[in-house]
């Protein structure tokens, strides 16, 4: 019977630690293509702003950014800070940072950067409790409600 509740014991790590994974990897996937399509929206405002300036060269007309461009930028603005903030996330999901001097990523706890050298901040880590897909995972190994405490379930959102 020991032998069959460590097989269990290992399967149900194997599972967790595999659905982790696979979550991570879909998440950061759904970021990257957010941040791709943002990119794209990006390069459309570029285009219609090169053409709002060329119409103006032709023209002869004076060209004012805060007239003519300021909806534009202000875009541009909103969308590059949310490719950042998408960016921060897929770092994060990968336990990554990226260096301030030359914007490698690199492993969080490095000190040193391995590209550039230069040496990297030292934030102090917080210990985050479980990740919504771990607690997602003890819900689904553990589905008899008994077993689960009403703290548990406030977390998973049940």
């Amino acid at each position: 019977m020991d032998f069959f509740d460590r097989l269990g014991k290992k399967a149900t790590e194997a599972y967790k630690v595999t659905a982790d994974k696979t979550g991570k990897i879909a998440k950061e996937t759904k970021l990257r293509f957010k941040m791709s399509e943002l990119k794209s929206k990006i390069e459309d405002l570029y285009e219609e702003m090169g053409k709002i300036v060329y119409e103006k060269h032709i023209q002869k007309e004076e060209i004012s950014i805060e007239k003519d461009l300021a909806e534009q930028c202000k875009k541009v603005d909103e969308m590059s800070k949310e490719i950042e903030d998408l960016l921060q996330q897929c770092l994060e999901l990968k336990d990554k940072k990226q260096c301030p001097n030359c914007y490698k990523e690199i492993d969080k706890n490095m000190k040193f950067c391995p590209e550039c050298g230069s040496k990297q901040e030292e934030k102090e880590e917080t210990t985050e409790a479980q990740s919504n897909l771990e607690k997602t995972t003890e819900v689904e190994i553990n589905p008899d409600a008994e077993n689960i405490s009403e703290e548990k379930m406030k977390n998973i959102g049940i």
